[in-house]
């Protein structure tokens, strides 16, 4: 029986590719890839493309538009789950490139829920990638946790209030797509006194990729979407 496989391809950098999703991906008839855009490439596809062989695959993209508001987004969701279930009606092994890892908000997850309900009769594997969380904390030297440590990992939405208690009740805090709120997110770190106590890392693992420990520099500045801040409470 043929499978959908969700594969995680790391935060950019294809050496961070596992050998299982290497294998999958050399091996399998159909990869899909989703865009933010119409017109616009796939970042997940442009990490694994030295994999790929165009000449004996399809290649897939699959639009997902990356908007705040997702009400209204389900008819794109149906329409990819229907292309995949329609390859796997047909024998052939598909493969769903997702950036990082697939069940860590990725947009594979969109797609999942609907082949759970409405093709349940599909095989579905995850193959589990590196998290651009884990590499940007590795490229940046600054450790996640240790010992009984506790750490939080918060989407791009986040109340004021509620961004500064978990910033005092967590350990480790780590914000995802900070881009757009990035200047209220510094304005209460330095209200706590933390302003110096974070690392805000762009596109880690690509050519793109930037480091930046003097997060006052960033203020007012137009931030990258793939972007994320991991601040600690204490240093080690």
């Amino acid at each position: 029986m043929a499978v959908v496989y969700a594969v995680g391809v790391g935060p950019g950098d294809p050496e961070l590719l596992t050998r299982k999703a290497e294998r999958i991906l050399r091996s399998v008839d159909v990869i899909c890839a989703p865009t933010g855009a119409a017109e616009g490439g796939s970042y997940a596809l442009s990490i694994v493309e030295e994999f790929i062989d165009r000449s004996r695959q399809e290649v897939l993209i699959q639009l997902f538009p990356m908007v705040k508001d997702q009400q209204g987004l389900d008819p794109f969701w149906e329409e990819a789950a229907d292309q995949v279930a329609q390859r796997i009606a047909a024998g052939k092994d598909v493969a769903f490139v997702t950036i990082g890892d697939p069940f860590l908000y990725s947009t594979y997850l969109y797609i999942h829920r609907i082949f759970l309900a409405k093709y349940p009769e599909i095989k579905i594997e995850v193959v589990p990638g590196i998290s651009s969380i884990l590499a940007s904390s590795a490229i940046s030297g600054l450790p996640l946790g240790l010992g009984a440590e506790r750490i939080a990992i918060l989407p791009a939405t986040y109340e004021k209030d509620e961004l500064k208690r978990t910033l005092e009740d967590f350990d480790t805090v780590v914000l995802m797509k900070v881009n757009r709120v990035f200047d209220s997110v510094y304005a209460a770190l330095k209200e706590l006194g933390r302003e110096k106590s974070g690392v805000f890392v762009r596109r880690v693992g690509s050519a793109e990729e930037e480091v930046h420990h003097d997060l006052e520099s960033l203020v007012g500045q137009k931030l990258d979407y793939l972007s994320m801040l991991i601040v600690r409470k204490n240093p080690l």
